[in-house]
């Protein structure tokens, strides 16, 4: 390399421009996955209501909650089913509570600066969702069994027809409902790309007239870069799975730099949610520790510097060391002291209070850092004018590892954000760290 730094993060992107603006406290937010019924003993929104000072304390700025609608009864899994096999849009499951006990939380949390979205379940219903009698022609028909179609395998849920107007508008008026009725804030919209890209546009430009809200879509823009035009954020799945190919087979550092290389390509038009863990990674795939092993605080260190959204999911500051069940009641088993609430609280707020740390801001720049330990070592700093946050992570089994930093862009007085202490890099460019340790400075 000719330069001293390499500049890795792409700001502008011409070729992908999105045609709605993010909500203006998308850039500086984070998002904490609820899962309402393992939250707690009781399940309900009253009970998760008792956290909500603690979750601020922590530095949490919005709150998602996995679905709340009904569950269908009729090929439920489990004893009490699946979140995702809908039976009313437009009702609460009685397992969470009332539609009072919802826009009571949704009024508290706002009250005390929460932002709250909602997951919301397009593509597919259960089989006793209520348009199943009302309305059979919403759904997609089986030509072997002359039955609803049911969803990709998934035995407890069938797909609705994207084709048919009249299931869009009420789709639509569902969503509308949430959002006028309780005053939501955004909704994280299930395996979004299973659903036709032009109801997306079409649902936000009727919703974001009622109310500019946050649209997160699980999708990952790599495979699907065209839903980025309809949603401000999106799932980054390949690199969930390359870090894990990552750690368990020892590969190369330049893999991950490859892939991260590929987002930063696709521009700012979209942001991305980085995240170690969810409902369905910890369910069936297992926990962080499972997968990541002694990686998974250096990953979450990545997840909350690095350009995007840092989205945590229940019980990550235990740390949660358990796969929580799906389908049953299997509640989170906090202890009274949770050993990972500071490590986020440090971490969460400085991506919220730190503007080199904005998401999806095309006046922020990301420089990779070069080290005499390039293997070893991924080092980046985060640069939005005189502001700075140098990230350095030993992504490396390597104990004691000894290294320099090499690029001159990295200079001054910089504080650690865990230990207080102040370096001036300016004089000294040697560091070092232990295996899979982190480091995270502030200029």
């Amino acid at each position: 390399m000719k330069k001293e730094e390499e500049k890795i993060v792409k700001n502008n992107n011409s070729s992908m421009i999105n045609r709605f603006i993010p909500v203006e406290w998308a850039h500086n937010t984070n998002i904490y996955e609820v899962n309402l019924r393992q939250y707690t003993d009781e399940g309900t929104f009253v009970a998760f209501a008792q956290n909500l000072s603690r979750l601020k304390e922590m530095g949490i700025k919005t709150l998602w909650f996995m679905p709340i609608t009904p569950i269908s009864q009729k090929n439920k899994k489990g004893s009490l089913g699946s979140y995702y096999a809908c039976s009313d849009y437009t009702s609460v499951n009685p397992e969470f509570g009332t539609l009072e006990d919802f826009k009571n939380l949704v009024k508290k949390a706002h009250e005390m600066g929460f932002k709250v979205i909602l997951d919301w379940v397009a593509n597919h219903t259960g089989w006793d969702h209520k348009w199943t009698t009302a309305h059979p022609d919403y759904y997609l028909m089986d030509t072997a069994t002359k039955d609803f179609k049911m969803a990709s395998g998934m035995e407890d849920i069938i797909e609705l027809d994207f084709k048919n107007p009249a299931m869009r508008r009420e789709m639509i008026e569902a969503m509308q409902f949430w959002v006028k009725e309780t005053d939501i804030d955004g909704f994280r919209c299930d395996l979004a790309f299973w659903v036709e890209l032009d109801f997306w546009k079409e649902a936000r430009k009727e919703l974001d007239v009622t109310k500019p809200l946050l649209w997160l879509g699980e999708f990952d823009e790599l495979e699907r870069p065209e839903y980025g035009d309809a949603f401000d954020a999106s799932y980054t799945w390949t690199w969930m799975h390359k870090t894990k190919e990552f750690y368990e087979k020892q590969l190369p550092l330049d893999s991950l730099l490859t892939v991260l290389k590929k987002y930063d390509d696709l521009g700012d038009s979209t942001m991305r949610a980085w995240f170690t863990t969810n409902h369905d990674e910890n369910s069936w795939n297992g926990t962080e520790y499972e997968k990541y092993g002694d990686m998974a605080k250096a990953l979450a260190v990545f997840s909350c510097t690095w350009n995007g959204i840092p989205l945590l999911y229940s019980g990550q500051e235990l740390p949660n060391l358990k796969r929580i069940e799906f389908f049953d009641k299997d509640p989170i088993k906090w202890k009274g002291k949770n050993e990972l609430e500071g490590f986020y609280k440090t971490l969460l707020q400085l991506h919220s209070d730190n503007p080199a740390l904005r998401s999806g801001d095309a006046t922020v720049q990301t420089f990779r850092i070069k080290t005499s330990e390039p293997e070893n070592v991924f080092a980046f700093l985060r640069k939005k004018g005189e502001r700075e946050v140098l990230v350095l992570l030993n992504l490396s089994s390597q104990n004691e590892l000894q290294f320099d930093l090499l690029d001159a862009i990295v200079s001054g007085i910089f504080k650690n954000i865990f230990s207080g202490v102040s370096n001036d890099f300016t004089k000294e460019k040697s560091v070092q760290m232990k295996a899979w340790d982190y480091l995270v400075f502030e200029k």
